[in-house]
């Protein structure tokens, strides 16, 4: 069965999608607690509801996306009818991750599907009950020919890395970025690749520390820090620090309580190699807050870290966790010395109230995307592209961008007969040299 041109086979299919889905929210939300104690809050906050929300704003755009545009001439082809083709491109491996193991494989399917590419899904299996209701989901709502789901762990990816796609979708590290690369490599196939890299977190003298605090803290600790566009790493002005650790601590407190092990707001380590990851990065003399951790539970606290040491373990790599290292500037040029020690991050963001010192920064440094007084909301506006740069990540999607990466634009000239002008033929004379020039000249 061929879906390639059949808009409407495509929406019906994503329609059927959103309806399995909220048949099955529940269950979802469930089985991401069993995984790694994901808050129900947070469950439908970045994984159900905002997948509905596109499938949504996927179903009510897709004629509009698919549609044949057309574009201006170029005077060198008149007379001409110039316009662009969306076509699929055919068969597509989508690779997701643990971390949002949700949204993060059905999102990129969603766009797969529109834009009307036959789909193989590998799910993590680092979620394994998560895994278990994609592949529930996806059996009720699509045939087997049209989407499929893989289950498996490295073998499985490798398997089907090895085989010839015509697009590949991965979202995960950087390491393993460069391995699903090297795999499309041989075959020439185009990628969209989702990564990370060591997000800053820039705080002025001019800011209102408490209210970024209380963003800072939503954003790091929001799903136990394991998100990729989670502040990495803090780099505030020197004077500003005592009193932003204050802020920090309160805010902590009132979101978590206490004794943050016993909140139900907040999630787990995915897995025990991952924790003893974390735990092998703090070094224990600089924790200022937080620290607690507990293995049997894939539990770590909400953790503030006194670093001056950027080539300490925790600077090393994206942390990727509830560790949050405090590291002081005295004057701007160290901003630049120590965010250009690092790869280009998929994430920056400022705090300033200070519009020249954050304008300047958002301008001056290479990055994924980000927020001015804020963090991860960029994430939330379809219109904004969302990708990294350099070893954050190839490519970029979210709202039509998902549509466009999943399809081939083809462009097409369309002749007149009725007129032929001679010029573009040999013999080539001085003429038609000089008339070929002026041409040009008017593009």
């Amino acid at each position: 069965m061929s879906y390639k041109l059949n808009i409407s086979t495509r929406k019906d299919a994503l329609i059927k999608l959103m309806n399995v889905i909220i048949k099955h929210e529940n269950e979802i939300i469930q089985a991401l607690y069993q995984d790694f104690k994901k808050p129900p809050f947070e469950s439908v906050a970045t994984e159900t509801g905002y997948t509905i929300s596109e499938l949504k704003d996927t179903i009510r755009n897709i004629e509009k996306w698919a549609k044949i545009k057309k574009v201006g001439p170029s005077l060198l082809n008149f007379p001409s009818t110039d316009y662009i083709v969306k076509e699929p491109y055919g068969k597509v491996l989508i690779i997701a991750p643990w971390n949002y193991p949700f949204q993060l494989a059905i999102c990129p399917l969603i766009a797969a599907v529109a834009a009307g590419n036959q789909v193989t899904l590998k799910p993590s299996e680092l979620t394994p009950k998560t895994s278990a209701i994609i592949l529930k989901i996806v059996e009720e709502a699509f045939q087997h020919q049209h989407v499929k789901v893989v289950e498996g762990g490295a073998e499985a990816s490798q398997k089907l890395l090895a085989q010839r796609w015509d697009y590949i979708f991965f979202t995960g590290s950087v390491a393993v970025g460069k391995i699903v690369a090297k795999a499309a490599a041989e075959h020439l196939t185009p990628i969209t690749l989702e990564l990370g890299g060591k997000n800053p977190c820039i705080i002025d003298e001019t800011a209102n520390l408490k209210l970024a605090a209380k963003r800072i803290v939503w954003g790091k600790f929001l799903n136990a820090g394991q998100t990729c566009i989670a502040p990495d790493y803090i780099l505030i002005q020197e004077g500003m620090k005592s009193h932003f650790v204050d802020f920090m601590k309160n805010e902590i407190t009132k979101a978590f309580g206490e004794n943050p092990k016993e909140s139900p707001d907040f999630a787990r380590i995915v897995n025990e190699k991952n924790w003893h990851r974390l735990v092998s990065m703090m070094e224990t003399k600089k924790v200022i807050m937080g620290g607690e951790t507990d293995v049997e539970d894939c539990y770590i606290a909400p953790t503030l870290i006194e670093e001056n040491n950027i080539d300490s373990a925790i600077m090393q790599e994206e942390i990727f966790g509830p560790l949050l290292p405090i590291i002081t500037y005295k004057e701007e040029k160290e901003i630049t010395k120590i965010i250009s020690k690092y790869e280009k991050p998929l994430a920056l963001y400022v705090f300033s109230d200070d519009k020249k010192f954050a304008r300047k920064t958002i301008l001056n440094y290479s990055f994924g995307g980000g927020c001015v007084n804020d963090t991860l909301i960029h994430f939330t506006n379809k219109k904004l592209p969302f990708g990294g740069v350099g070893h954050s990540g190839i490519g970029a999607y979210h709202g039509q961008l998902s549509f466009d990466i999943f399809s081939h634009h083809k462009g097409i000239v369309k002749k007149g007969n009725w007129l032929d002008l001679n010029f573009r033929y040999a013999p080539y004379t001085n003429n038609k040299i000089s008339t070929l020039k002026k041409i040009l000249n008017w593009l």
